[in-house]
């Protein structure tokens, strides 16, 4: 959570004064939707950090299942190792992890996605894990909510680095 009254400065100033294609191709690293990152590109200047995430937010939650689909499509299809998992039984995770991933995509026909902002590195491998096993016993509906919510905190979390290291 952004405190209240915390600008992104000149970060957030470079985002706002960008060129509309480059700014569509930035957003587009953040969430993989066109119309979201047009939509977002138009409505600047953001004058804080808290206005371009309102923005992201109202964006997201108009978002149609064949956006919702286009932005899961442009995500990583393969997980990767993550960079906190060290030590015994790292490997029999990993293991476990892929084959989850597997079973996720074939179950639900997308890419298994979700927030891990406010978790230390050396507990990433246990979230995943603990989530993507709930999450397998969602239905098709409940984990179409349940993935477009964990997409939009994907995207808060990587505009606020946007916005603090645009360059």
């Amino acid at each position: 959570m952004v405190p209240q009254g915390r600008t992104a400065g000149a970060g957030l100033d470079r985002f706002n004064t960008a060129a509309r294609d480059d700014a569509e191709a930035t957003l587009l690293t953040c969430c993989g939707c066109t119309r979201w990152a047009q939509r977002i590109a138009a409505h600047r200047p953001y004058p804080d950090l808290e206005s371009l995430l309102a923005a992201s937010d109202e964006a997201s939650y108009d978002l149609a299942p064949a956006e919702i689909d286009e932005a899961l499509a442009r995500e990583s299809v393969s997980p990767h190792p993550l960079a906190g998992a060290r030590g015994p039984g790292t490997l029999a995770a990993h293991t476990a992890l892929r084959a989850a991933h597997a079973e996720y995509e074939r179950r639900f026909r997308h890419v298994f996605v979700i927030c891990l902002d406010g978790f230390r590195e050396d507990e990433q491998l246990d979230q995943v894990l603990a989530a993507i096993r709930q999450r397998l016993g969602n239905d098709v509906d409940e984990e179409r909510v349940v993935t477009a919510d964990e997409l939009r905190r994907l995207t808060r979390g990587r505009l606020v680095r946007l916005a603090a290291a645009h360059r």
